[in-house]
């Protein structure tokens, strides 16, 4: 499994990328001042990065737990990606709603638009850190990607 300063550090990489991303493209897609985007943003990657923490431990215990290593197939990275933005969408959708001083529905669509990105996103970062940082277990392992 992975230490505590690896899993910062993935969570920390994982956050600025996005919001470099996320921000100026949110902007220009929902037609809001950056500024105000970005507030949105920071506050979600705060949100964000402390869930990742710990969806990411539980996450992988139970997938160690149930198949004896933490080396995700892809339809388990799916489902890994899918399950933390239901998560975190439950959290930031009353912060979004308020904050802009948009109808919840509007907060909603919107937010689906942001988990869009973030779980195509999720899954590709994973996937990459997961090559760049691999772990000692997955030595010798048949490659499932």
């Amino acid at each position: 499994m992975r230490s505590p300063l690896d899993r910062l550090r993935h969570a920390l990489s994982f956050e600025i990328i996005a919001l470099l991303i996320a921000v100026p493209l949110g902007a220009a897609l929902f037609h809001m001042p950056v500024h105000d985007i970005g507030v949105v943003g920071v506050v979600s990657a705060t949100l964000a990065t402390l869930w990742n923490l710990a969806y990411n431990a539980l996450f992988d215990r139970v997938l160690r737990r149930l198949t004896g290593t933490t080396a995700k197939t892809p339809r388990q990275r799916i489902v890994h990606a899918v399950l933390f933005e239901v998560g975190l969408l439950v959290v930031l959708l009353p912060f979004m709603a308020w904050y802009l001083g948009i109808s919840v529905w509007q907060a909603l669509v919107m937010d689906l638009g942001f988990a869009a990105f973030y779980m195509g996103y999720a899954l590709v970062f994973n996937w990459a850190y997961d090559r760049m940082f691999p772990l000692p277990e997955w030595q010798g392992r048949p490659a499932t990607d």
